[in-house]
């Protein structure tokens, strides 16, 4: 029966701390991988481990064509391969591509392993002080103004409602933007943390009401970020 590893990446490219040595271990009892990115994937496992020979792994594409990838990746169970699923950053299937092949490994009754690694929501959820017992995590708000802040009055009010904490990112180059629009449009007393190079040397997570972020707000211009809203109690 074949074993499918989901191989954890960092978040940050000095994070390697944040991987258990395991990571490694696990790599190597792969002989096929399935990569979001496959040159900054070998990249990565390089830096892993500088005797790692890549090109003993055969390696397939996350997210070209589905039903293609799809099939490569039963053929390579059915043949009882160990398989390596590595997304570009964090953990794959949570935020990132690898459930399509996960679903089907499933179906297929692997061995399914998922190792331990960063998280950029679990991480800046535990580092923000808001409620852990209840929280969602809802992707990307909507590129139009007006949805945007219809999606971001609706989050509020569900925050409050059921006391629960909701996480959303954005692309890097719109962080600013964003965090304007939260300043704004929310009441004065909703928490919002922003987590910013979570697992770099230059780490920062912090919570604050609105209020206080709109005395003074951080330069997130392209950088990886995270947003945490809690309207709650």
């Amino acid at each position: 029966m074949s074993s499918i590893y989901l191989i954890p990446c960092t978040l940050a490219e000095d994070g390697f701390d944040a991987l258990p040595t395991y990571v490694l271990t696990a790599v190597k009892d792969c002989s096929v991988i399935f990569a979001e990115n496959e040159r900054t994937a070998r990249r990565f496992l390089k830096a892993l481990d500088r005797s790692i020979v890549i090109d003993h792994f055969e390696w397939f594409a996350i997210h070209k064509a589905e039903e293609e990838q799809l099939n490569q990746f039963k053929e390579k169970i059915k043949e009882k391969k160990n398989i390596a699923i590595i997304s570009e950053a964090g953990c794959p299937g949570i935020a990132d591509p690898g459930q399509i092949l996960i679903a089907a490994a499933q179906e297929l009754h692997c061995n399914i392993k998922p190792l331990v690694g960063p998280s950029s929501i679990l991480l800046a959820l535990m580092a923000s002080g808001m409620n852990g017992q209840q929280f969602e995590f809802v992707g990307y708000l909507p590129i139009d103004n007006a949805e945007r802040i219809k999606k971001i009055k609706e989050l509020e009010l569900a925050s409050a409602k059921l006391n629960s904490t909701k996480i959303f990112i954005e692309t890097p180059y719109r962080n600013n933007q964003l965090l304007e629009t939260l300043v704004q449009q929310c009441a004065a007393n909703t928490k919002i943390c922003v987590g910013v190079n979570i697992t770099a040397a230059n780490e920062s997570i912090v919570t604050q009401s609105v209020a206080n972020w709109k005395k003074k707000k951080p330069e997130l211009h392209k950088q990886p970020a995270i947003f945490l809203l809690y309207a709650g109690k």
